[in-house]
């Protein structure tokens, strides 16, 4: 009887030893999860993300704390993925933020890159706008001294043709003068050449009288 009550009492011990063990371990279990919990709501980048998921953690911490010796592997199984997602969950928040603003830096540096070509183009723009208004001023300048020349060519040309008519009636006049001056001359010669022929028949003594006879 003796042996039988120590037995039990051996038995007995072994169980509270065995559930004090149990106990310090769920007691470590949830201390890891709370601490891992705490340590991602303390976190000063990440701890204001996933604040649902970070609440659901919680409460399947609580509900491990709360279950029983059959159901303590589900549940502590269940505590851990919770505190997972939110850790999880709250990196991608804070990924997808960054991603935007990402977008948003690179939206805004197209943007400007885009100023900035607008702008060079504005600039090239009335670059060749002044260029093609110096070439219209060229050209019209040219036009101008080319109608000028136009106009003194053919002025020099009018005057050409009125030189040209005035040395016609001039050479006109002088072959008239020439013709003149041809006929003033053989009217003088055959003027001297009668005047000569006359001087020779006066200088003939007359005939004698019956010289003429025979």
């Amino acid at each position: 009887m003796k042996a039988l009550n120590s037995a039990l009492t051996a038995l007995v011990l072994a169980l509270a030893v065995a559930g004090v063990a149990h106990a310090a371990k769920d007691d470590l279990d949830i201390a890891r999860l709370n601490n891992s919990l705490d340590q991602l709501s303390r976190d000063p980048t990440l701890g204001s993300y996933a604040q649902g998921e970070q609440a659901r953690a919680r409460d399947a911490i609580a509900r491990l704390a709360q279950a029983r010796s059959r159901d303590r592997a589900h549940a502590l199984y269940v505590a851990e993925r919770r505190v997972d997602l939110a850790k999880a969950t709250a990196q991608l928040q804070d990924a997808q933020l960054k991603i935007t603003q990402l977008d948003r830096e690179h939206d805004q540096i197209q943007l400007d890159g885009s100023r900035r070509e607008a702008e060079q183009a504005r600039r090239e723009l009335e670059r060749q706008r002044l260029q093609y208004q110096m070439a219209q001023e060229e050209a019209a300048r040219l036009q101008e001294e080319g109608a000028a020349a136009t106009a003194q060519a053919q002025q020099a040309q009018a005057q050409a043709e009125q030189a040209k008519k005035v040395a016609a009636a001039q050479a006109k006049v002088a072959n008239a003068a020439r013709k003149e001056a041809d006929l003033a001359t053989q009217a003088a010669r055959a003027m001297r050449s009668q005047m000569q022929g006359g001087d020779n028949s006066s200088d003939t003594p007359p005939p004698k009288k019956g010289q003429g006879k025979k």
